[in-house]
């Protein structure tokens, strides 16, 4: 086995997790077999707890895992389906020591970072490598150089590399070069600092790939070489991508890196077939039509938030040959304005998933204006509940009817809490998550967007549908399309005599890949171009 271990320099967001995944792409068009994994130095067991705005979206994996956003573009980017043991927290490893410790099983001896808390490291990684075998394992180590809470996972590292063989790791830095507009040129002194530290830590980088907004010329390539002691040819160039972040890979190939990585690591391979994913990238970046969606949320100020949402969304217009021009709407604002003064011009409405009712109200004021326009709408996790709420008071005249998250003393709780639920007290890990099959209904849209009967989706939530409202809304045209086997639970729900609505509870956006759409985007954008 190989391993790749990613870090980063200099300031955090550099976008470490695309270039991991940019080289997964890379190498597995290359023919082998590869698998990522995210180590992250806080001390939360998972950041399923964390606030949106902080953290950006939640990204919840096959088997329940709440993991980093990374981990999505894991999954994009790569054909990997991973599992909670691709991502771990130092929470999770100073757990795992704390239990073992109060077991008894460290005999009586001291407990240390080194060697107790860095042993537990090396053994996820050794763990990973039986449960998923590869060629190579990427793994990305979140936070910047120097930080205090990453050290534990570098000294592990260090310790690695020493166990495996430096022939079989590649240690690949993820810098700044930055442009100081005041003196005109690029500055590598960030970058020199930021692989001293590294040394410091006794590990050594063996390629650079440079994060900026200008050119690398030749003279920066070459300081750059010198003063990090990294080969010329590994100094690699990720210009920020203006257009799609699809192009990284192809930026990254251009660069040679994944020709210097196989050298590295004396990988005999043919060279990446990319045709696939140039014809994505080209319908990304020159689509023939265009389409405006209005994205209404709760957590709009953040790009990452949404990001898997905003993702499938691109998937799926690329697959119509259509670009996306997004409104993102905060759901607030349309609590006190007009939803036509904001959603005016819209070829259609989607609606995300959250917690808590903070903009709760402009929700259900954009799912009615969709309903009652003929406009194409999604709505996923909270969206359902939401078009449920919106349908039960405006159509069936179920006054005050709500979710009893919101107003537990609700007339008409058509919205109530899991069964499963009831005397949870934790948090964290706690919801249903994670793939549950649904069965779908003949006959109905979401039907005929999927194609079968019986479909697996990811869950994240506490409440559900209140089957005891069923039957009074169904007479008034809303239809359950689809359920969990037993038909307890609904999950796909839709109106009749409309274009496109359709809402569910799990997230559809967990699920879809580049040149592998998910169906239920795929019909929302075909909806809105009027060709559905």
């Amino acid at each position: 086995m190989k391993y790749i271990f990613v870090t980063g320099g200099v300031v955090s967001s550099l976008g470490k997790g695309l270039a991991a995944a940019s080289l997964g792409t890379l190498l597995e068009q290359r023919g082998l077999k590869v698998v990522l994994q995210k180590f992250d130095p806080y001390l939360n067991v998972d950041p399923g707890t964390m606030n949106p705005f902080q953290h950006g979206e939640v990204y919840v994996l096959d088997d329940g895992a709440e993991t980093d956003l990374d981990l999505g573009h894991y999954e994009r980017f790569t054909s990997g389906v991973l599992t909670r043991s691709n991502s771990t927290s130092s929470g999770q490893v100073y757990e795992t020591v704390l239990a073992r410790e109060r077991r008894g099983d460290y005999l009586g001896n001291t407990v240390q970072v080194i060697p107790h808390v860095t042993d537990e490291i090396k053994a996820r990684l050794r763990s990973l490598s039986k449960e998923q075998p590869c060629d190579i394992l990427i793994t990305e180590i979140g936070g910047t150089t120097g930080d205090i809470e990453g050290l534990p996972f570098l000294e592990a590292i260090r310790q690695f590399v020493l166990e495996v063989g430096p022939r079989n790791v590649v240690i690949m830095h993820v810098t700044l070069v930055p442009f100081i507009k005041a003196a005109g040129e690029l500055k590598t002194k960030p970058s020199q600092q930021s692989i001293a530290k590294l040394r410091e830590i006794g590990l050594h980088p063996q390629v650079l790939v440079c994060r900026t907004e200008h050119p690398i010329e030749e003279d920066v390539r070459n300081k750059l070489s010198m003063f990090c002691n990294v080969p010329l040819e590994a100094v690699i160039e990720a210009r920020d991508v203006d257009s799609s972040i699809y192009e990284m890979p192809l930026m990254l190939q251009r660069e040679g890196l994944d020709n210097t990585i196989c050298d590295l690591l004396s990988l005999d391979v043919p060279p990446a077939d990319m045709t696939e994913w140039n014809r994505f990238v080209e319908r990304v970046i020159h689509p023939k039509k265009r389409v405006k969606i209005a994205v209404v949320g709760k957590y709009i100020e953040l790009q990452d938030a949404y990001k898997s949402i905003y993702e499938s969304l691109t998937h799926a217009a690329a697959a119509n040959d259509c670009g996306i021009d997004l409104v993102r709407v905060d759901a607030e604002t349309l609590e006190d304005n007009p939803p036509n003064s904001v959603l005016k011009g819209v070829a259609g409405v989607l609606v995300p998933g959250g917690f808590g009712e903070r903009g709760v109200e402009g929700k259900i004021n954009a799912t009615r204006f969709a309903r009652e326009n003929n406009l194409p709408f999604l709505g996923l996790c909270l969206g359902m509940q939401v078009a449920t709420i919106e349908f039960a008071r405006n159509v069936c005249g179920l006054e005050g009817a709500n979710s009893a998250e919101f107003d537990p003393q609700a007339p008409h709780r058509v919205i109530h809490l899991l069964q499963e639920q009831k005397g949870v007290t934790d948090k964290g890990a706690s919801m249903r998550l994670g793939t549950w099959p649904t069965m779908i209904k003949e006959g109905t849209c979401a039907h005929k967007v999927y194609g079968t009967s019986e479909i697996r989706e990811r869950h994240r939530h506490r409440y559900e549908f209140n089957l005891s409202y069923r039957e009074q809304m169904e007479v008034k045209g809303f239809v359950i399309s689809g359920t969990s086997p037993d038909g307890s639970l609904v999950e796909l729900i839709e109106l009749k005599n409309h274009p496109y609505f359709v809402a569910c509870q799990f997230h559809p956006e967990f699920q879809s890949k580049p040149n592998h759409p998910h169906p239920l985007f795929t019909g929302f954008i075909q909806a809105c171009l009027g060709k559905f």
